[in-house]
């Protein structure tokens, strides 16, 4: 089953991604970058759905961290976020496989994660 890590500081999207996808994979959640980092010490998922506007550190930070590791740099990023303006569309599409804007549903999230999956390698 195909690991993915939920790093969100809302715990409401958090407990929706868990629950709409607890048959279809194995969801790991984490509420900041500081914890990302922790679990990527010791586990390493096959997708990685991250919010940018987190406390501490950002996703943007998060990004830039995981691009500068060797053993992080190719995992898939979906980026989902609330602040979807110019700048940050055009930044994701440089840095992340996929943006999709808060509020969303469960099944544009779906489409979404079984298009990176399907052009994974």
């Amino acid at each position: 089953m195909k690991k993915i890590l939920v790093v969100d500081d809302d715990p409401s999207i958090r407990y929706a991604i868990k629950e709409g996808f607890f048959t279809d994979y194995d969801i790991k959640t984490v509420e900041d970058g500081k914890n990302c980092f922790k679990y990527l010490e010791s586990e390493i998922p096959d997708l990685i759905l991250l919010d940018i506007m987190m406390p501490k550190i950002n996703g943007w930070d998060v990004i830039k961290r995981l691009k500068d590791r060797k053993n992080w740099k190719e995992i898939p990023i979906i980026i989902i976020t609330a602040k979807c303006d110019e700048t940050t569309k055009y930044a994701g599409s440089f840095y992340a496989n996929d943006l999709i804007e808060k509020p969303f549903t469960i099944n544009d999230l779906k489409k979404s994660i079984n298009n990176i999956f399907l052009n994974i390698k």
